[in-house]
């Protein structure tokens, strides 16, 4: 068997190493805007195109932690509402995620509960399992960065989600949006749920 010589090798893995940098990168091409979301005392720059409350909530792709993929399609029909956290693998994310599934029983049966972030799967499945989260879905945006990208919420350089709250309507209207203006805190829960069963009443 040949040799391949030192020089041609470390061509070639510097070669594949640059190719695989530049096909990681999913967002280079969004459009960015500095927001007043704040990451310590430093505002964050968001990466994607914003929604607004009033339009056509954008379709999406995610994982789920088998990673087969789920669109907002998915769920046509239906209410959703969607809680953004930037990793479960944090105490506040954790705790957001934790509230809303304890939310799921005391809602319509017909009301979707999702949980997105860019954890991978595999992380989001043992998260799911130590915290017995079971009653909404947890899901991963680690693939495509599409919901970020679609939504805007993408926070550059950094991989993660902004926190958000988002309510969407049986007629795929986004209906409510709640942005944590610092990734250390929870959203106001009780606003998102009464916007919520405010928008049931409506529907």
């Amino acid at each position: 068997m040949k040799k391949i010589p030192l020089l041609f090798g470390t061509f070639i893995c510097s070669s594949l190493f640059s190719v695989a940098i530049q096909a990681i990168d999913l967002t280079a091409q969004l459009p960015s805007r500095l927001s007043d979301v704040r990451a310590g005392q430093q505002q964050v720059v968001l990466q994607g195109h914003p929604v607004e409350v009033g339009q056509q909530a954008p379709d999406f792709r995610v994982v789920d932690q088998q990673f087969k993929a789920v669109s907002l399609a998915d769920f046509t029909g239906k209410p959703v509402l969607i809680s953004v956290v930037p990793s479960v693998d944090t105490g506040t994310c954790s705790l957001q995620t934790k509230r809303f599934n304890e939310e799921v029983a005391r809602l319509p049966a017909d009301v979707v509960l999702l949980t997105i972030s860019t954890d991978l799967p595999f992380a989001q499945r043992r998260f799911c399992e130590q915290e017995a989260v079971d009653a909404l879905q947890v899901l991963s945006d680690a693939v495509w960065r599409d919901f970020g990208s679609n939504y805007g919420l993408l926070i550059k350089d950094m991989g993660l989600l902004a926190r958000t709250v988002l309510l969407i309507d049986q007629k795929g209207v986004i209906r409510y949006i709640q942005k944590v203006k610092s990734l250390a805190n929870e959203p106001d829960y009780q606003d998102a749920l009464d916007a919520l069963n405010l928008m049931l009443a409506k529907d």
